[in-house]
């Protein structure tokens, strides 16, 4: 579950974010590997294109480093995730590519590696339950559970009421938990 940061990391991730936008390298790699794995999992989710994935989010960082920034009131993760959002949309609709979400391999998280295989093969059923559901499942769940925004972002971001996107993830939520139940993932 996505917790909520507060003022003062929010206020340490600006930092990071303008001492990345005034060219400092250390900042750059930061700001990179903090943000860039939850992008690149909102953004397969939503293109569907693990060939476009990679170009998305790397588009997603040039845009924020070109943006001059005055309001630092949200989080530079749900900054990010927004532009990263819009960018896989305006991709899906292009391309309407289906490439098999089963080709990304996510990184293991536990520092054993049969525990990397196991979490990476948890993951995989995961995003592949994740796939199976509507587009409109997919976009609620990618934008909170991989972008990190809240409900009313997300509501938002996708044009419908706040009551429509609570109601969506709930039942993408009970049909992934369906799907992986079935599969015998989930007991």
């Amino acid at each position: 579950m996505v917790q909520a940061a507060g003022p003062r990391e929010i206020a340490a991730e600006w930092a990071v974010f303008e001492r990345a936008h005034e060219g400092e390298a250390a900042a750059w790699r930061e700001l990179t590997s903090r943000h860039q794995p939850r992008l690149t999992a909102l953004v397969l989710f939503v293109t569907r294109s693990p060939a476009a994935t990679d170009d998305v989010v790397q588009e997603t960082f040039v845009r924020a480093m070109q943006a001059r920034i005055k309001n630092h009131s949200g989080s530079v993760s749900g900054y990010l995730g927004t532009i990263a959002y819009r960018l896989a949309v305006k991709e899906a609709q292009r391309s309407r590519r289906n490439s098999d979400i089963e080709a990304l391999d996510p990184p293991g998280l536990g520092p054993d590696q049969l525990e990397e295989m196991l979490s990476a093969e948890r993951d995989r059923q995961v995003a592949a339950a994740i796939a199976r559901l509507s587009r409109e499942h997919r976009e609620v769940l990618a934008l909170r559970f991989y972008a990190g925004h809240s409900y009313e972002e997300i509501a938002a971001l996708v044009g419908v009421p706040l009551g429509t996107v609570k109601s969506r993830i709930f039942h993408a939520v009970q049909a992934c938990r369906k799907i992986l139940s079935a599969e015998g993932v989930l007991e």
